[in-house]
């Protein structure tokens, strides 16, 4: 699948220790997205930015050009990002 030009933006909001997270992370990669990831466990900052934005404090959180995805939801990203599958 070629990577389109304008892809979205997408950061994902993680832990070490989750495996939604290690999940989703391995999906993004298998559909050649790239993303930012971010610690929340490291940076706290990002993690009360995390749970201001979206009233979650649970991992993993997606942020998709600023629009959030709460938990592995692999529907919405799908939807969000324009995959098949």
């Amino acid at each position: 699948m070629a990577l389109p030009q304008n892809q979205p933006k997408v950061i994902v909001f993680t832990t070490p220790t989750c495996p939604h997270c290690r999940a989703v992370k391995q999906y993004l990669k298998q559909n050649n997205i790239r993303f930012k990831d971010i610690d929340v466990s490291k940076d706290l900052k990002a993690a009360a930015d995390m749970v201001r934005k979206t009233g979650q404090s649970g991992v993993p959180v997606i942020f998709i050009n600023n629009r959030p995805i709460i938990g592995f939801n692999r529907a919405q990203i799908n939807q969000m990002l324009g995959l098949h599958g």
